[in-house]
């Protein structure tokens, strides 16, 4: 591989000057010039690629102050500056070939909760979910709701005015909007909130920005009124981006917010907003009524709405089967049994809530008893229903809908469907006439899509499946939007629902016709120059031309210059679409600790797979084929390479640029966890193309200490064992400690326990599992045998687990028989070492297969390690990968046995905290362990924890300590010492308990040791 060249255009180096005068005039968030942030600031959830010249993250409104006013300084009036949230709008609202303003990382905190005068105060970087977190324990939230709202910022949904579920009822952001904090360009801030007369006349009187733009928009709507009224459509979502319907208010007042909400950062920075909260519903249900053709579920939206729901939402075929591929499926498939004979093509589905549970039901009975009326029609259009019945059901099946759009991006192949038209908007009595004539259209074109959405509000997403990797497909971009916003405005509606205008400004001014030069006085007035996210809404002068959906860069454009084998080889980052579903803000949830621990988009899902594309595009263009390169590495010497990886090494501490090396700071954060892998709707797997680079990009520097230690520790440390009481003794020093941390860079090096299986087995009378003691089990025997794979962190370093969990196996009249130790490879995988993985994958499949052959089960007690058999193993060896499965997995099949001994064990009430590779790649078996727990007469609850933080050896790893703990912290400590956890607690992973262990002291065991306890408590006949 040759290095990536950094070259400073004159535009850059203009970049780079403002970033220095920021740096010089004292501003305190972060600066960020370097490619990779620009990269991953490159995209968001559009089609579009556009590459900023730097990313700022500013601390405060001060900083933003410090920005604008510099902007107005001579040699930076062309400095263009671009707001960005969360990153999830789909019109690519927030890129910018300018400077990224992302606000999401310092400004995010909920500052005042007034829940008497139901209003929260809250800055613009905060996430939804976590204000809705907050507002919980008072029975509040902020409405409307989204389908991304686990990493959409409050500044997001007010610069878009946001909708979504629920509209009708509970309206669009600005109707929640009681006041906003603005930095305008001119570096003044202004607090806007609705005005009285005399208090708009005093305003008006300012001789500064505010007061300009006061005078500026009141006398819109004074002059324009009119047509403003004629114009604007009568409809739930309205238009978005400078409202001038609502410039004032039903009481007369005068309103700002209704041009700022919706006007996605062309007119100002906003940093706080006082939001108005509403009641959380005390009781809620979900009906789900099934249709066989998608039709019929958009015109029996219409009849269902008589019922008086409070929002109805509607799913189509393909996001259906693509869910149920997905692991958000075992969580709602109770709600979608199948219908006999007959095939579900659409479902709606029907909220209805309520503060007491007699009104819910009376509610939902209209509903209920209307859809039994025709159940036994033939000519109805629907095939059955069922009912979700309390917020914690009907939240798993909103969670199934939230996931369409990133779950659409998952369908095989590579067209896939894609956001362009895709949030329109009509009159809901004319949304399945005009559904009918946008599917012909697309028929026309011979293209696959996606449909879900508000049927309610008369929106419905639609997703047309087009590789933009294709010139000619990439052409169909233009030709569908031309004729759905004519067919929009045939019916009476809009291109933009409810995300945004975007790219897509460019038909504002055929919606807006002779209102759009007014659109055009606000933005000349708030920002003259065109600076802020220009080619956005609008213009501030008629010879200044909006961005068109054809002339921005697209993701295809760029994608399309990695040869088709290369795109192939790392298929798993290559796919990824923007959702962010990565960026989730829940500390509970799994998903990419390494992004919750460092709150740098660079160390996410997203933020890797953005890297590693643009990598492979780099190399690609020098002619360099990664693929090939990984062949010559598995050829090459480790001596024939060390003098030139040794002088890269060398020149990349005297500061020689490599862009490889910024991709490889953000490979090096990941835990490698695979949640990601679980949890991302199209699946981006990290671990796996972040393997791949690091086998490359160890062909040209050097490898730490560390790595060759990690890599070689399954396969040195059965020698070690047999001496533990000399590895341990160098281990435990202080001082050895940190001789290990600084040459070695590992700290808190695990112990080895020095217990010897082979004596343990011969005390419990049990067995290895080798050829002859399996050929002298009897038939009977061999019914109730079961060969547990050893692995090197339970089997060395807590041994005492193995040994519990074959006693509680026996105790439970099955004749478990030990694996004699082979290694797994995982850690050799994890660190990019794939020729030594392959070679440890062929042999270790080759004798487990040989065990599985005899027909006795095999199962596994470290998640991660057993998981590796069925993910990693299989895409090197394919059907030859060996079949272990989970212990909890093989167990829970064991009804009759588990049964048969309940009595031995005295009852008792315990909490799971699981391995989260194990939550996010074995879903289902997570009710495995209920499964035996209750079989067993135990009571089992699930606790719901992120990351611990250790990830293997990740936290062991210096470099990661730091980042390591604050995981912990943010999720796992605070289960591990809650007051009502207290001896309650287990864990399933070795790394998982390791954690707690060295940070809070607290000895969790695995959950068969809490077998074996509870066993112990009753006396044994």
């Amino acid at each position: 591989m040759l290095p990536s060249i950094r070259e400073t255009s004159p535009v850059q180096a203009q970049y780079l000057a403002f970033i220095e005068a920021l740096k010089a005039c004292g501003f305190e968030g972060d600066l960020n010039p370097d490619y990779a942030n620009r990269t991953v600031l490159s995209t968001d959830n559009s089609i579009y690629q556009v590459l900023p010249q730097g990313v700022i993250y500013p601390k405060n409104a001060t900083d933003l102050v410090r920005v604008t006013e510099l902007s107005n300084l001579k040699q930076f009036r062309d400095i263009v500056l671009s707001p960005r949230g969360g990153g999830t709008g789909t019109n690519g609202q927030s890129l910018t070939d300018g400077l990224v303003v992302d606000i999401s990382r310092h400004m995010n905190k909920i500052l005042e909760i007034n829940p008497q005068e139901r209003w929260v105060k809250v800055q613009a970087g905060a996430v939804k979910d976590q204000l809705n977190a907050a507002l919980k324990p008072y029975g509040l939230f902020f409405a409307p709701e989204l389908s991304t709202s686990n990493r959409a910022t409050i500044g997001g949904m007010i610069n878009t005015d946001a909708s979504g579920q629920g509209s009708c009822m509970y309206g669009k952001t600005r109707d929640h909007v009681l006041s906003l904090s603005t930095v305008f360009l001119d570096g003044c801030e202004w607090t806007s909130h609705p005005l009285d007369e005399q208090d708009f006349n005093a305003v008006s009187e300012r001789q500064d920005r505010v007061g300009e733009l006061h005078r500026v928009v009141n006398s819109i709507h004074q002059e324009h009124h009119a047509a403003i009224e004629a114009k604007f459509p009568k409809l739930n979502r309205c238009l978005t981006g400078y409202d001038l319907a609502h410039i004032r208010s039903e009481d007369g007042k005068f309103d700002l917010n209704s041009v700022l909400c919706g006007s996605e950062g062309t007119l100002g920075f906003i940093t706080e907003a006082k939001l108005n909260l509403l009641k959380i519903p005390k009781h809620s249900a979900l009906i789900n009524v099934k249709y066989e053709n998608f039709n019929a579920a958009l015109r029996d939206a219409t009849q269902l709405m008589k019922a008086g729901p409070t929002s109805i939402e509607t799913v189509d075929s393909k996001v259906l089967n693509l869910a149920m591929g997905d692991i958000v499926w075992d969580s709602v498939a109770e709600f979608f049994p199948p219908t006999a004979g007959k095939t579900i093509q659409g479902i709606n589905l029907v909220e209805f809530t309520a503060d007491d549970e007699d009104t819910l039901k009376a509610s939902l009975k209209v509903l209920t008893d209307q859809l039994d009326e025709r159940a036994d029609d033939e000519s109805s259009p629907s095939i059955g229903y069922s009912v979700a019945w309390g917020p914690d059901a009907v939240s798993k099946v909103w969670g199934m809908r939230k996931k369409s759009v990133g779950l659409l991006g998952n369908a095989k192949g590579e067209a896939r469907p894609i956001p362009f038209v895709e949030d329109t908007a009509v009159p809901p009595e004319n949304l399945a006439d005009y559904i009918m004539e946008f599917r012909d259209l697309l028929d026309s074109h011979n293209l696959a899509y996606g449909m879900f959405g508000h049927v309610d509000a008369g929106v419905l997403h639609v997703r047309p499946a087009i590789d933009m990797k294709d010139p000619e497909q990439e052409k169909l971009v233009r030709v569908i939007s031309d004729k759905v916003a004519a067919l929009t405005q045939k019916y009476n509606g809009l291109l933009w629902g409810e995300h945004g205008k975007g790219v897509r400004s460019e038909y504002a001014p055929d919606f807006f016709g002779d209102l759009y030069p007014q659109l055009q006085r606000i933005k000349a007035t708030c920002d003259p120059r065109n600076q802020l996210n220009p080619g956005k809404i609008a213009t501030p002068h008629e010879y200044i031309k909006l961005a068109k959906v054809d002339e921005v860069v697209t993701r295809g454009q760029e994608d399309r210059k990695i040869p088709v084998q290369v795109w192939e080889g790392y298929s798993e980052g290559m796919h990824c679409n923007g959702n962010g579903a990565c960026f989730n803000w829940d500390p509970n949830d799994a998903m990419c600790p390494s992004w919750k621990g460092t709150r740098e988009r660079i160390h996410s899902p997203k933020g890797r797979a953005s890297l590693i594309r643009e990598w492979l595009k780099q190399l690609s263009e020098r002619g360099i084929d990664p693929l090939q390169e990984s062949v010559h590495v598995k050829q090459q010497s480790f001596i024939g390479t060390f003098y030139q990886r040794a002088k890269n090494t060398l020149a990349r501490r005297n500061g020689e640029y490599d862009f490889s090396n910024e991709v490889m700071e953000s490979m090096a954060g990941c835990l490698a966890c695979k949640s990601c892998v679980g949890q991302c709707p199209v699946k981006v797997d990290v671990p796996s193309f972040r393997s791949k680079f690091l086998e490359l990009y160890y062909s040209r520097y050097l490898r730490p200490l560390k790595d060759y230690f990690i890599g070689g520790l399954e396969f040195m440390v059965p020698t070690l064992a047999r001496v533990p009481w000399l590895y341990n003794s160098l281990m435990k020093p202080v001082i050895f400690q940190k001789v290990l941390a600084r040459v070695a860079g590992m700290v808190d090096s695990p112990l080895l326990t020095g217990m010897d299986l082979e004596t343990q087995l011969q005390q419990l009378g049990l067995r290895y599992a080798v050829a002859e003691n399996i050929r002298e089990l009897s038939a009977d025997d061999k019914q109730r045998a079961v060969i547990v794979v050893q692995d090197a962190f339970t089997s060395y370093f807590e041994t005492q687990v193995v040994v519990d969990s074959l006693k509680l196996l026996k105790s439970l009249g099955f004749i478990p028989l030990l694996a004699p130790f082979k290694p797994n490879g995982k850690p050799l995988h994890v660190h990019g070492f794939l020729k030594a993985f392959e070679n440890t994958a062929s042999n270790t499949a080759e004798f487990l297969n040989t065990l599985s052959n005899t027909g006795i089960p095999l199962i596994g007690l470290e998640p991660s390690m057993t998981l590796a058999y069925r993910s990693e193993y299989q895409k090197v060896l394919g059907d030859e990968a060996p079949d272990v499965q989970l212990l909890q997995e093989w167990l829970a099949q064991q009804t009759a046995q588990l049964d048969a001994h309940r009595e031995i064990f005295a009852p008792g009430e315990f909490k799971l905290l699981a391995h989260c590779t194990e939550k996010t790649n074995a879903a289902a078996s997570m009710k495995d362990w209920s499964t035996v727990f209750n079989r067993l007469g135990q009571t089992l609850g699930m606790v719901d924890v992120g990351c611990c933080g250790m990830a293997g050896t990740y936290g062991h790893e210096a470099q990661n300590y730091e980042t390591s703990k604050r995981i912990y912290e943010q999720s796992w400590s605070k289960a591990v010492n809650a007051a009502d956890n207290k001896g309650k607690l287990m864990a399933t992973g070795y790394s998982c308990r390791s954690q707690a262990k060295r940070l809070d002291d607290m000895h969790l065991p695995h959950p068969l040791q809490v077998l074996l306890k509870q066993q112990h408590l009753q006396p044994q006949s």
